[in-house]
């Protein structure tokens, strides 16, 4: 492994570390909050602005937007959903829930392959792949959550992240038994 992909291994496993603090304390602040209508609709707003942020400087450090389509348009993507959530939050939680459903559909499958791409230099990328599948087919169940008749909360959407810190943690852990295997080697 060259020391250029020594360090994006290295950057990966943060990156996932990080991605999956910012979950955790996203979910312990949405169940803390719950009652809070403000609180709450600011944490709908921050969850994909987060990912947007995320993407743009995980493709920044791999090389930039034009080498990272799919993370570009997931910047788009997400800071478009971002902008969707403020929109849904004054109208209602179906509506709030039916666009983190669309968003989970599209940033699932650009996160899929996004790890997809990364593959054969980074290893460690099927538990990105499983989340990526997951994400979009929690967007499904999301969506047909929004269309029912039990009033959506904040914790419809609880899982959904919970998950995602699993599968960030998951990675990075996995890639750090990776690097120690091959430094002990």
């Amino acid at each position: 492994m060259s020391s250029n992909s020594l360090s994006q291994s290295s950057w990966l496993r943060s990156y996932y570390f990080v991605r999956a603090l910012f979950s955790v304390a996203w979910i312990a602040a949405a169940i803390l909050l719950r009652g809070q209508p403000g609180a709450i609709a600011f944490l709908l707003v921050i969850y994909p602005a987060w990912d947007a942020l995320a993407n743009l400087v995980d493709a920044r450090v791999n090389g930039g937007l034009k080498a990272n389509s799919s993370q570009a348009l997931n910047v788009v993507v997400s800071t478009i959903t971002a902008l969707a959530v403020i929109a849904a939050v004054s109208s209602s939680t179906y509506a709030v829930l039916a666009v983190f459903g669309i968003w989970a559909i599209f940033s699932g499958l650009l996160q899929l392959y996004t790890a997809v791409r990364r593959w054969r230099h980074y290893g460690a990328q099927w538990v990105m792949i499983l989340s990526g599948a997951q994400s979009a087919l929690a967007g499904g169940f999301m969506i047909s959550r929004s269309l029912g008749t039990a009033a959506p909360t904040i914790l419809d959407i609880t899982p959904y992240v919970a998950f995602g810190a699993f599968y960030f943690l998951l990675s990075a852990i996995w890639l750090f038994v990776a690097a120690y295997r091959k430094a002990g080697a």
